[in-house]
């Protein structure tokens, strides 16, 4: 350890790191600090990276010299150029407009986050990217959904897959329960049916209780309207396992797909629909009565399936409306309110 800390020579500062002596002066000339740093005292936030940012450096610095010198000047020592300085950005002419739609639809849909809202006002007709879109968001602070964290426990140590791939719109199905409460504080359940492939929700069923004759059901009016499916996967409950339900299944030629105990993963799909429709329904609503319950879920359902951009299908809902009237593309904030959305307003 005589020799200090020993490192590479090829690297720099080669030199051994001696004892007490602290960090080394600077070379004769040298001009200290990076010049490229934040602060050269360290006392700012971050780098002057954007133009206005630069400008009102430059007018700080005008400003707190204790003598007059030319912004020619200034800006030649700061390496600003003067058509910076001078050129004050006008924005676009539809920028108020827009920023009002994108408030608008923040309000709405308070879960959803700029680029979801990006998808809502190209529908609606805006010429729009992402980019512009996000910076009107955080300028205006909007907050921004966290994203949840991936799960990734879908393979074997072989490399095979534990769940089947949907491959086709009426290839794989998935079912489930999600519980709520109306205002007087007594449960019902929702029976969530999704067709994983194109992820539409193909059914949500509400009652106080639901047992197996409910999801047979269910099922049978869903394999008239749309044929049955090769097969569904659902968790292990017991309505779900039920001996007339599986019976039933098997003389229709449906295969079920029981995820493992304790894998809610393995069910993907309809867990992260469960998800969604519990944070932009459920937990924001106050259902006075079942029935009040049972028209507003089901408006959410039409609103899921033909307006709310999916992030996976490339921000196109799971099953738009084949005839969408015109919007025009000035910015209004009631061009947004829908006429399939006329039950959602009641929630507000």
């Amino acid at each position: 350890m005589a020799q200090g800390v020993w490192r590479p020579e090829d690297r720099p500062g080669a030199a051994d790191e001696g004892s007490g002596e602290g960090e080394p002066a600077a070379a004769p000339g040298d001009l200290g600090p990076d010049l490229g740093q934040a602060d050269l005292a360290g006392g700012c936030t971050g780098k002057l990276l954007s133009p206005a940012r630069r400008r009102r450096c430059i007018d700080q610095v005008r400003r707190d010299l204790p003598v007059r010198v030319s912004e020619r000047r200034i800006c030649r020592v700061l390496g600003q150029h003067r058509s910076t300085q001078r050129k004050m950005p006008r924005g676009a002419d539809d920028e108020q407009a827009l920023t009002e739609d994108i408030i608008a639809l923040a309000k709405q849909y308070g879960r959803y986050g700029y680029r979801r809202v990006t998808a809502l006002l190209c529908h609606a007709g805006w010429t729009v990217n992402h980019k512009r879109v996000e910076r009107i968001w955080r300028r205006e602070g909007l907050k921004v959904p966290q994203r949840q964290p991936k799960r990734g426990r879908l393979w074997l140590n072989d490399g095979s897959c534990i769940r089947l791939r949907p491959e086709y719109p009426g290839h794989v199905w998935a079912y489930d329960f999600v519980e709520g409460r109306t205002h007087d504080g007594r449960k019902f359940r929702i029976l969530t049916i999704i067709d994983e492939a194109s992820r539409e929700c193909l059914a949500l069923i509400v009652a106080r209780q639901l047992k197996h004759e409910d999801v047979l059901a269910a099922l049978a009016d869903l394999f008239i309207s749309r044929g049955p499916p090769a097969h569904i996967r659902s968790d292990n409950g017991s309505e779900f396992i039920a001996t007339a339900v599986q019976k039933w299944l098997g003389q229709i030629g449906v295969k079920t797909l029981y995820i493992a105990p304790g894998s809610p993963w393995e069910n993907g799909y309809n867990e992260s629909f469960n998800g969604s429709l519990r944070d932009e329904l459920l937990n924001g609503e106050i259902f006075y009565s079942l029935a009040e319950a049972r028209v507003l879920i089901e408006a959410w359902r039409r609103h899921y399936n033909t307006v709310r951009p999916h992030s996976s299908l490339g921000y196109r809902p799971p099953a738009p409306e084949t005839a969408t009237p015109p919007y025009p593309a000035s910015g209004s904030a009631s061009l947004h309110l829908r006429p399939d959305m006329a039950a959602m307003s009641l929630m507000h």
